[in-house]
């Protein structure tokens, strides 16, 4: 009996595997898809997706147009607006920044534009160095000199050579930036519709990091920035390129 219910509870798991897939199917600029265009970006037959899309039909996830293709429907854009409405920061950015210090043993923060400068939002001191950057939270900072504001700059579409190569490689380091005895590496972390939402950075005395070099440090943040972005509601396939050139 119970390897049977277990066999049940699978077949469940799957069937919802399957049409979470089809939901995952459309892309930002997807008009409308079709049964066929669904079963190859899934792998699934198309018996299969069809039954599941007119479970997803009732319940209100997907719609079918006049031309018999289908959109998203309702319920996905209710549960954006949830998602929305409940997200704070605060929940998410935190345990990034906790295993950036793990992973690099230098202080983390997490900086948001404000009122034409920086604002950190989130910070975690690195407990095993005696010497760190004096940053708190709160701290109101200019765009220019720092690393996270070099990010918040380039992705805002500030232009010139300097914020297009960021743009490029998706990370910014400053030795000596905003003072001269302290260094920084960031990158970029975005949200519903791209938004740019801020700067994940990790940061510390110049020497230290000017040792080991923004190439012993940079894949880290890249990889959090991905993984928050793709929590936060992004699109975190932008970071893909330069996860590969690591």
């Amino acid at each position: 009996m119970a390897q049977v219910k277990s066999e049940a509870e699978d077949k469940g798991v799957a069937a919802v595997s399957r049409a979470l897939s089809l939901l995952a199917a459309f892309r930002e600029d997807d008009y409308s898809l079709t049964l066929t265009e669904l079963s190859i970006r899934t792998g699934l037959y198309k018996s299969t997706a069809s039954r599941l899309i007119d479970t997803l039909i009732r319940e209100e996830y997907l719609y079918r147009i006049s031309d018999g293709s289908y959109q998203l429907g309702a319920r996905p854009i209710r549960l954006s607006a949830i998602f929305q409405r409940q997200l704070r920061t605060s929940e998410y950015v935190p345990p990034f920044l906790r295993r950036i210090v793990e992973l690099l043993g230098e202080s983390a923060s997490f900086y948001i534009p404000q009122n034409d400068g920086r604002l950190c939002l989130h910070r975690v001191n690195a407990s095993n160095q005696v010497i760190v950057d004096s940053v708190r939270e709160g701290d109101w900072l200019p765009l220019e000199g720092g690393a996270t504001g070099t990010i918040l700059l380039a992705f805002r579409g500030e232009e010139g050579a300097e914020t297009a190569a960021v743009r490029e490689r998706m990370w910014a380091a400053t030795f000596g930036g905003a003072h001269p005895e302290m260094a920084a590496v960031a990158v970029p972390v975005f949200g519903a519709q791209q938004a740019l939402l801020g700067a994940l950075s990790v940061s510390g005395p110049r020497y230290r990091l000017e040792a080991r070099g923004a190439e012993a440090l940079y894949p880290t943040l890249l990889q959090c920035g991905s993984e928050l972005t793709a929590l936060l509601g992004g699109d975190a396939t932008v970071f893909a390129r330069s996860l590969a050139r690591r």
